[in-house]
Formats: C-alpha cells, structure tokens, sequence
C-alpha cells in the first residue's frame, strides 16, 4: 500500500503524524507541513533548494521505509529535524550540523543576502568578525557573499569549529575564513573589523527547563547567558569598540531579550532591525555610538556585579 503513494501524499500524512505528535517547530521550519515536506524529500534525496515538483511521482517500498524510520525518529526523539538529517540551509547554502552547534535559523541572513544594506559600503569591507559562529553558517554566508572580504570567526567550542571549519571547506571559503577558539573577544587578535557581527547566548538560565524539547537538545553553551540572557551581549557591548575600524558597524542578535536589553540600557540608542522575512531582537550599532555608552555600560556592569 505505502508504494502507491505519492510523494505528496507522504507528506500529508507526515505533516498529520507531526502536528499530532505535539511537536515545536522553530528550526528551520515554522509549520508541521514545511516540516513534512523537509523530512520526505530528504529521505529520497531529493534536492531541497526548490527545484523538486515531481509531487506526483509514487514512493516504493524501501523510500516509504527511510520516510517512516526518519518520521518515527522525529517524533519520538523530540529532536530538531536537522540534527537528524546533518543538514540546515542557511542563506541560500546548505549546512552540515550536529548536536555540537545550534541549528541556523537567524535573521541575520537576510541581512547578508540585501549586503547589509544601507548601513554598510560593501566596497570598503574588508574585515569581519563573526562571534558565537557555531557551525559556521554566518561567518561563510558573509565569506561568499562579500568575495573580497577576510573573515575572522569564534567560538568557545572546539567541537563547533571543527564543523565550522567542514562547512568553510565545503563553500570553498577556508582560505578567506580563519577560525579562532575565544571566549568572545578574550583571545581574539586586535584588528580594526568593518563590521562585527554576532549572534550570542541569550537565553535566560532561569527559562531554560521551560523551553521545548527541541530546544533543550541543542547545546546550553550556546543558548544560555546568565540569570536574564543578557551576560554575553553586555560584554560585546562593552569590547566591541576596541575591535571595531573607525566607522564599523556592530550587528548583534538578542532574540527574546530584545525588551529586557532595553530595559537594562533605557535611552541607550538601539537600531533594532526589520525583517520582510520574519525575526527580531537584531540591533545595529555604530562605533561613534558604542564608544559614547562605554561610561554607562561600564557602570550597569558593576551594579550587576553587586546584585544578588
């Protein structure tokens, strides 16, 4: 029975079995049947960049049976579907992860794909910073997108490097990407970057056990930062000026602590991003405006220090 079926009609069963199951979905889909599609056509190593139609065509046994191992696992492991797969697209490029790097899914990307546009002058990038790169996703995206620019990216994770470091090799960036293990800026050379770019910890440790399973199945190294998610982004804010050129840019994602950063920092002057695609909590800030908020970042800081 399951090798009559067509390939769409697998992945409307899929997208019932998936909604059904309670599953969150938030890596790299929004929606059980997005999802179902990602998870069928995957299994029959069709290609997932948008050129599959072939929506008609029957699935034979041995398909139907990678189709329902790949469904069984998802549903029951309550794990992001790419870390089933070793694969997410990012930007227009496909990925590999593991359980070692969050699975890509930052607005930043559209930032990369208009150029960072109109804020940056992409004829004079010359050097970037990608902090918290993970699995590399940013850091290359912005390597193949900006062919005359050096990236420089980091990461406290050895294990997220070596990804990094797979996926530059596949995009054949690696000569132009150099990947560095620093706890953020603690052992980073001093280099006047264009633009920083940086997608930190931000999640609140308090919320973490709150959160779906989906998401506690990534690495809390890169998820969690402090009592309120702030921790990471307030020493960006505070170094960032001494690794940025004269007139780089800092682009910083804080996702759900959008409102608690502004809060702490009130009339500090965020740029906080829109997106025509959807996503938040992206700020943009200039070297003139950061090298401004040092005395009072400086001083937020110690308070924080003595709160217990």
């Amino acid at each position: 029975m399951n090798a009559q079926k067509t390939i769409a009609d697998w992945i409307e069963a899929a997208a019932g079995r998936l909604q059904g199951a309670g599953l969150h979905f938030g890596h790299g889909t929004d929606n059980a049947r997005d999802e179902a599609a990602w998870l069928v056509l995957d299994a029959l190593g069709a290609p997932l960049d948008g050129r599959f139609e072939a929506w008609g065509q029957a699935v034979d046994e041995r398909a139907a049976a990678r189709i329902e191992a790949l469904l069984q696992k998802r549903i029951e492991s309550r794990k992001p579907l790419a870390y089933l797969t070793g694969s997410a697209w990012f930007a227009g490029l496909a990925f590999e992860v593991s359980e070692d790097v969050l699975v890509p899914r930052s607005p930043i990307a559209e930032l990369i794909a208009d150029g960072f546009r109109p804020w940056l002058d992409e004829s004079r990038l010359r050097r970037v910073l990608d902090l918290c790169t993970g699995c590399g996703c940013i850091a290359v995206s912005i390597a193949r997108r900006f062919p005359d620019a050096q990236v420089d990216a980091s990461d406290i994770s050895a294990e997220a490097l070596e990804v990094a470091a797979r996926n530059a090799r596949r995009h054949g960036v690696e000569e132009r990407l150099q990947l560095i293990r620093s706890d953020l800026f603690d052992a980073l050379p001093a280099r006047g970057y264009d633009l920083i770019v940086a997608n930190p910890p931000y999640v609140p440790s308090t919320t973490l056990a709150q959160l779906p399973e989906e998401y506690r199945a990534e690495p809390s190294l890169g998820l969690v930062s402090g009592p309120d998610g702030l921790e990471a982004t307030l020493r960006i804010l505070v170094a960032a000026p001494s690794y940025l050129a004269r007139d780089g840019l800092l682009v910083c994602e804080v996702g759900e602590s959008e409102g608690r950063l502004a809060a702490a920092l009130p009339g500090f002057q965020f740029l906080w991003l829109e997106f025509e695609h959807g996503g938040y909590g992206v700020f943009l800030l200039t070297a003139e405006q950061l090298e401004q908020a040092q005395a009072n970042l400086q001083a937020l800081i110690e308070e924080r220090k003595h709160v217990t």
